[in-house]
């Protein structure tokens, strides 16, 4: 008797992934009791993101003893890989060219599209009021991406924007084209061997998953199904686990009722609960943390006007201050006499911010390093530009490569050279010429020109004397080092940008010593490069043009659309006060002792924001396309605030310190429905 299908649901750290682990460990077992275990193929596990991957992979590994084949993955990552596993049957079955797939990076996607419809954009009529021609790119990169993962075809992308937006979001003439510009869109890419995440998604559903010499594949490679927080996961998923029900493969599912994180990014969770007919259905009861005692309470006073109670003020208070920077300044300086009294340790303790912004984050993190507090941001995505490290190299590569003058100031090259300067045995910030040394070696020795700036010997200047030795010696090293490897004309068809980079980033930039911020920025950019002549060489052939190509990588790393990778889960452990928005704090699946909540009375509590695509709901299996009302949108705004209340909740343990100013930074008052939470409070000292 084979193996009956389980479904586990659960509110947030209810024992949901312990039950999987559990009964994934169960059939894994040779010496369990029930009815046979699974056979030699290999148990597919899928988790939410890369961070709950790497923990439910290590679980299972001492659950198992690691004795057992399982092959853990994300749902991405898992139609990314069958897509490229099984080209040759896409190849065959849409006649396509045998080179082999090589997926584009979203930036390089949206370069990509922007050059392929640019005569659509210059004629104007890929246009939209009020919106940037590279929002408009995205948004339409978007819709390709909402349409795939929901298991919709593209040809369909137009009618559902036409019945979903009210007549006065309505443009029937831009969706059309839209969708005319996506379907040449996906031509363009698989004539050449490119995949993007919205072509994975449209490729898997349409044309692998029904053959039936896939499915036969799916059967003799997986015995056994376990997916975690499925609420989390796009439609296409729920068709890839109706198959393997269908080829008799049985499977457990946990599902968070409260949890839908990434819905409005393509994740549909109640069509993902209707899977739930086909299992056994477990119930793990019960809540975590502050959610169990006082959850009901607040979600009561934060959505019923009519409600009210006073919370406890040794397990909630607040912190209410008449503007944002005194608020920033109280909650910090509170924070670390706590930790200064060793009531908390700083790893005990995060600060949730809705749409964290760069003012909170560095006035926090200036204000509780300087009292020996560190601190730190989880997933900071920030731009690889803003890295110093990183706008030296692309400035160096216009000092090496001709053409490139344009590209650069004197402003750019006396930062390359105090970045530059930095011993490898010293600290990053001890540079041998200073910003006033640089600057001034830039207004004498640095020679404008659009095809060759170029660097003069330090004796241009009078009184190079002033500079001082170690400034001198520092400067013609880097002098001498760029004319050296200075490209010539002749050298650009056998040159590889990507090896300049390497060099130069092995040359000037590595040390033991890098904070993982700067190490991070280094590898991302080297990872960038070598992607981004892997793309250049699939489309224009080995004989591209140098130059042109080193222009657009500049460029493209200048828009500040590539950022570094986030920070891996193993890093989660060192000890910091954790600075976070929302949507991070929730994907990640953390618990702390304290909680921060602040800007308690931001509308940004109620709004998706960044954390929603335009157009989600029009792409949902769950529900058919069509305009809501304010009251609908209203209802689901007050329902997913429900959710997110319920599970942060349950991830403190103790203390919620709610932190409000009257003021916002634009000066209006902060009048969000959470404010009757910190008015429910008293203000109380950490401690």
């Amino acid at each position: 008797m084979p193996f009956e299908s389980v479904w586990v649901v659960g509110a947030s750290r209810s024992g949901k992934t312990t039950a999987l682990v559990s009964h994934l460990s169960q059939r894994l077992n040779p010496d369990a009791k029930s009815q046979k275990t699974l056979p030699q193929p290999t148990a597919l596990v899928l988790a939410a993101n890369g961070d709950n991957r790497m923990a439910l992979s290590d679980r299972i590994v001492v659950a198992t003893s690691g004795r057992s084949p399982v092959y853990v993955t994300t749902p991405l990552g898992f139609f990314e890989n069958e897509v490229v596993l099984f080209w040759p049957l896409l190849v065959r079955k849409l006649n396509l060219q045998g080179q082999f797939p090589l997926r584009l990076r979203p930036e390089t996607e949206q370069a990509l599209a922007t050059e392929l419809w640019s005569p659509e954009l210059e004629s104007g009529q890929l246009q939209q009021p009020g919106l940037r021609r590279d929002r408009l790119v995205r948004r339409t990169l978007d819709f390709l991406q909402l349409a795939g993962a929901a298991g919709i075809p593209l040809e369909k992308i137009s009618q559902r924007l036409e019945r979903g937006l009210s007549d006065e979001e309505s443009s029937p003439e831009l969706w059309q084209l839209q969708e005319k510009l996506l379907l040449r869109w996906r031509q363009w890419c698989l004539s050449r061997g490119l995949l993007t995440y919205g072509l994975i998604f449209d490729l898997y559903w349409r044309h692998l998953l029904p053959l039936p010499e896939y499915q036969q594949h799916l059967k003799q490679r997986f015995a056994g199904v376990f997916a975690d927080d499925v609420d989390e996961y796009p439609a296409l998923a729920r068709l890839l686990f109706e198959t393997l029900l269908d080829l008799e493969i049985p499977g457990t599912f946990t599902f968070n009722p409260e949890g839908g994180i990434r819905q409005g990014l393509n994740a549909d969770p109640e069509y993902m609960a209707q899977l739930s007919q086909r299992c056994r259905v477990e119930s793990v009861s019960g809540r975590k943390g502050l959610a169990a005692t006082w959850g009901d309470a607040i979600v009561k006073l934060a959505l019923d006007p009519t409600y009210w109670t006073q919370l406890p003020g040794a397990t909630i208070h607040s912190v209410q201050t008449r503007s944002r920077a005194q608020l920033l300044r109280q909650v910090a300086e509170r924070i670390a006499e706590a930790v200064a009294s060793g009531t908390v340790k700083p790893e005990d303790v995060v600060i949730i911010v809705p749409g964290l912004d760069a003012i909170a984050r560095y006035t926090l993190t200036q204000i509780l390093s300087a009292r020996g507090v560190p601190v730190r941001s989880l997933n900071m995505q920030r731009p690889l530009v803003t890295s110093p490290g990183v706008r030296a190299v692309l400035t160096l590569l216009a000092l090496l490569y001709p053409g490139l003058g344009r590209t650069i100031d004197r402003n750019a090259v006396a930062e390359m050279l105090v970045v530059f300067s930095a011993s490898k045995q010293s600290e990053p910030g001890d540079s041998a010429i200073d910003p006033v040394r640089a600057g001034t070696l830039c207004d004498i020795c640095y020679v404008r020109d659009p095809q060759r700036p170029h660097l003069l010997p330090a004796e241009t200047f009078e009184r190079w004397d002033r500079l001082g030795y170690r400034a001198k010696d520092a400067y013609e090293r880097i002098r001498t080092w760029i004319d050296t490897h200075k490209i010539q004309e002749e050298q650009l068809r056998s040159n590889v940008p990507v090896v300049a980079i390497d060099t130069i980033v092995r040359e000037f930039l590595w040390r033991p010593q890098l904070s993982e911020d700067r190490l991070e920025a280094l590898r991302e950019l080297l990872e960038t490069a070598q992607h981004f002549w892997e793309v250049e060489t699939r489309i224009r052939g080995r004989k591209y043009n140098v130059v042109a190509s080193v222009s657009d990588f500049v460029q493209l790393l200048r828009r500040g659309t590539v950022s570094a990778n986030p920070y891996p889960l193993r890093d989660l452990a060192r000890p910091a006060v954790l600075l976070s928005n929302i949507y991070q704090y929730r994907s990640s699946r953390l618990h702390h002792r304290w909680h921060v909540w602040l800007d308690i009375g931001s509308p940004l509590w109620l709004q998706r924001g960044a954390a929603s695509l335009f157009g989600a709901s029009l792409f949902l299996q769950s529900r058919p396309p069509f305009p809501q009302t304010e009251e609908e949108i209203q209802n689901s705004d007050f329902e997913r605030l429900e959710c997110i209340l319920y599970d942060l909740l349950a991830r403190v343990e103790e203390r919620v310190i709610l932190g409000h100013s009257d003021l916002a930074v634009s000066g209006q008052e902060q009048t969000g429905l959470l404010l009757a939470l910190a008015n429910a409070t008293s203000e109380g000292v950490m401690g």
